[in-house]
């Protein structure tokens, strides 16, 4: 993706949910505990760690035990000095107190809590960036130094991985072809950023790379849930021993894709990865955004927004008006001739179905207009009004090509359109012998597409010469 790219909108909770979410994960709450806890007598090191004899009474005040509870700890005391939680009033004698931060996660606005969960969260895909630590301790010298170069990792790559992963989750969940809320399969998420796009069947080298990514991930993931970004299956251990050349434990089953690990992104987790893409200078739409602006910015928004999250992003829109005036605003907005108006008009349509019978006189007032007179028939006639006038022939056609044209800008040449292409020649006989005449700036693009589409050679012909004409007609 470029960043210019534009994805799918986001449904966001409303922050003051989110807000509570931040607080409540495992992370920042130890976080907050740990900056109250600091006083003159904790110390810190040169990198501003907590100093070794610190860390088991820093544990056991989280309530951590086991062969983890040091590096949980550690992640923690980071998480609060990064976040502004805890500051360093003496590099020289490694002093701490409570920092400006703190006060914030009990009397700061929802904004404010979000803000420094961010800034947990930055920590975190940090320390998912940084090698094993066992793979850091083989990699000493003699001198007790880290060789890196011994480690083959670079830094760069290896938060590039993580971004695309989180990228590319962040798409299967928002997408509406995504799965939505559901957990994905590591595996698949693996593959969607190591295997092209363009090949039929991964090689064993591009599958020896995806397993390897698979194991990279669920390292990474299990440390990303205490901060609340996703909810992780891990990968069954039972797998990890196969895969070490040890016996799998009977009366398990190879096929059961959660062996594998799943992972979702939870509504925080949504919230924190749009706000990245945000600062990485992609547009990340959120459902909502256009609720106070007008009709013209709605309709050309939601140009490019999967249906169901258009229609969601119109129904918030409509609930701030009064029906009457967001009809009138709404058809004021869809006319035109320029080449995003026939969409401009489907979306118009679209919302207009959510809007009550009071919108009838909006649409009674354009009946005589000859870009909105065949839109307000249709209205007005599913709502089940009485005294419709009858269109015209050429309005009949001119409503044709701009719904056309539409769904051609919206979906591309998609199944749907494809169909709707085949009825429309099975039906009208002498369809491109009168669509060719039809003045409407997209005639010759929606014949030429129909020639396109059509699978019949011989009506896809009728439909080229037809755009042929029509282009000639208007000196194209």
């Amino acid at each position: 993706m470029s960043d210019s790219s534009s994805l799918p909108p986001v449904r966001l909770h409303p922050e003051a949910e989110l807000a509570r979410d931040a607080l409540s994960t495992p992370l920042l709450s130890r976080a907050a505990r740990l900056a109250r806890w600091a006083g003159p007598d904790t110390r810190v090191d040169a990198g501003g760690e907590l100093v070794e004899e610190q860390l088991p009474p820093a544990a056991e005040l989280l309530g951590l035990s086991g062969d983890d509870a040091a590096a949980h700890t550690a992640a923690a005391w980071r998480a609060a000095l990064d976040a502004g939680l805890v500051e360093i009033v003496d590099e020289r004698t490694g002093t701490v107190t409570a920092g400006a931060d703190l006060a914030l996660l009990s009397g700061g606005s929802p904004q404010d809590v979000l803000a420094v969960w961010l800034a947990a969260l930055e920590t975190t895909l940090a320390d998912a960036s940084v090698p094993d630590l066992d793979d850091l301790v083989d990699a000493m010298d003699a001198g007790g130094e880290i060789d890196f170069s011994s480690l083959d990792w670079d830094p760069e790559a290896e938060a590039e991985f993580l971004d695309g992963v989180l990228g590319n989750l962040y798409l299967l969940t928002v997408g509406d072809d995504g799965p939505g809320g559901a957990p994905l399969p590591l595996p698949a998420l693996a593959a969607s950023v190591i295997v092209p796009g363009d090949m039929d069947e991964p090689t064993n080298d591009v599958l020896e790379q995806v397993s390897d990514a698979m194991m990279r991930l669920d390292d990474q993931f299990r440390l990303l849930e205490p901060v609340g970004l996703v909810e992780y299956q891990p990968v069954d251990e039972a797998l990890m021993g196969d895969a070490d050349g040890a016996e799998e434990p009977a009366g398990l089953d190879e096929t059961d894709v959660t062996r594998y690990g799943m992972v979702r992104l939870t509504p925080l987790g949504l919230y924190g990865l749009r706000a990245r893409l945000l600062e990485a200078g992609f547009d990340a739409p959120a459902v909502g955004d256009l609720a106070d602006k007008g009709a013209d910015a709605l309709l050309d928004g939601t140009s490019t927004f999967p249906q169901a999250a258009a229609r969601a992003e119109t129904a918030l829109w409509l609930d701030r008006r009064e029906s009457l005036a967001a009809a009138r605003e709404l058809l004021a907005a869809a006319r035109g001739a320029d080449q995003g108006a026939p969409l401009r008009r489907l979306r118009c349509q679209q919302a207009l179905s959510l809007v009550g019978a009071e919108a009838e006189p909006a649409l009674r007032e354009v009946l005589g207009d000859p870009e909105l007179g065949g839109l307000a028939r249709v209205w007005l006639t599913e709502a089940g009004f009485s005294d419709v006038p009858a269109p015209s022939q050429d309005l009949i056609f001119w409503l044709t090509v701009d719904t056309l044209a539409a769904q051609l800008s919206a979906e591309g040449n998609s199944d749907e359109l494809q169909a709707l292409v085949e009825g429309l020649a099975a039906q009208h006989a002498g369809f491109f012998a009168a669509a060719w005449r039809v003045e409407h700036p997209a005639t010759a693009d929606v014949l030429e597409a129909m020639g396109r589409l059509h699978p019949d050679k011989k009506v896809a012909k009728e439909a080229r010469k037809a755009a042929f004409k029509a282009r000639s007609q208007h000196g194209g």
